[in-house]
């Protein structure tokens, strides 16, 4: 189990709130929140965790693919912006966490400073993703980055998830040979190392149960939950969505000078806290003799 925390804690901290999830013993979902806005949505329509991808990031804030060029920086920028926008805990793709076992403490400090309630950390070699056929960093090297997460996240409650590539074959532009027993011999070291929780990325149903029924903690899905896991990460179907409608609507604008579709969103308003600021303004004004509409 990811380490106890107290529970029903009105100030409890984003990070708090991970671990109770995970200690609850029910599966959620974390969905897609690439932007402060779209985290406030998917808080709003009742996920109880959001998250951040690497590509949904570094694609729609960025313009640049998630093959190791896009930095740890730009991530928690962007992170920070998010968590500050909602209540719900926000779990974020670190990546590898840098190059160094000091950009790993350094960055798993600014993601806790951050209010991030949680971060996932890979075991690829960078530039991973790409036409570099990469493979995996060592075991050794990946505890070591592990444990230095573990030392920069200090009295936080920060929920730190090793992700294990090794079932993310060279085929799919992955480091792993796909070898199930290497994956449970990298999730028994890892945990050894301090990880909370585990996700194996591209991991089948069956295989998924095999690692669960190995490994003593609680196992994380990327994509379709999972029976038996704890938490899905769904990423992906928010950004392609607004970038391609927004192509959409870009091209009917240049080709036809208007863009024709509804552009009506009452949710907006409620969304951005339009009601709150508007009031606060008004109570301003009417108390200092300013004029209101």
């Amino acid at each position: 189990m990811v380490r106890q925390t107290q529970t029903e804690d009105p100030m409890a901290t984003q990070a708090q709130k991970l671990r109770d999830l995970f200690n609850s013993g029910e599966h959620f979902i974390a969905a897609d929140a690439y932007s402060a806005l779209t985290a406030r949505i998917v808080e709003r329509v009742g996920f109880k965790a959001a998250y951040l991808g690497g590509h949904a990031c570094s694609a729609f804030h960025y313009a640049v693919p998630d093959n190791g060029i896009f930095s740890q920086v730009e991530q928690i920028e962007q992170a920070s912006r998010i968590a500050a926008a909602i209540e719900i805990p926000l779990i974020a793709d670190a990546d590898t966490l840098g190059e160094t076992v000091a950009d790993a403490f350094h960055f798993s400090r600014r993601y806790a400073r951050a209010g991030i309630a949680g971060i996932h950390v890979e075991d690829e070699v960078n530039p991973k993703h790409s036409t570099y056929s990469n493979g995996l960093a060592s075991i050794g090297d990946m505890q070591a980055r592990l444990e230095a997460s573990v030392k920069g996240r200090g009295d936080s409650d920060l929920v730190i998830i090793a992700r294990c590539d090794e079932l993310y074959p060279d085929a799919y532009r992955g480091g792993g040979t796909g070898s199930l027993e290497e994956a449970i011999k990298r999730g028994r070291a890892y945990i050894e190392a301090g990880a909370d929780a585990l996700v194996f990325p591209l991991a089948s149903p069956e295989a998924t149960a095999e690692l669960g029924a190995a490994l003593s903690k609680p196992l994380v899905v990327l994509g379709a939950p999972i029976p038996g896991t704890a938490c899905t990460l769904h990423t992906g179907w928010g950004m392609l969505g607004a970038a391609k409608l927004h192509l959409e609507r870009a091209k009917e604008l240049f080709e036809t000078g208007q863009v024709t579709a509804d552009l009506s969103f009452p949710e907006k308003n409620d969304l951005i806290e339009q009601g709150l600021y508007d009031e606060l303004i008004a109570d301003w004004a009417k108390k200092t003799g300013r004029p209101t509409r």
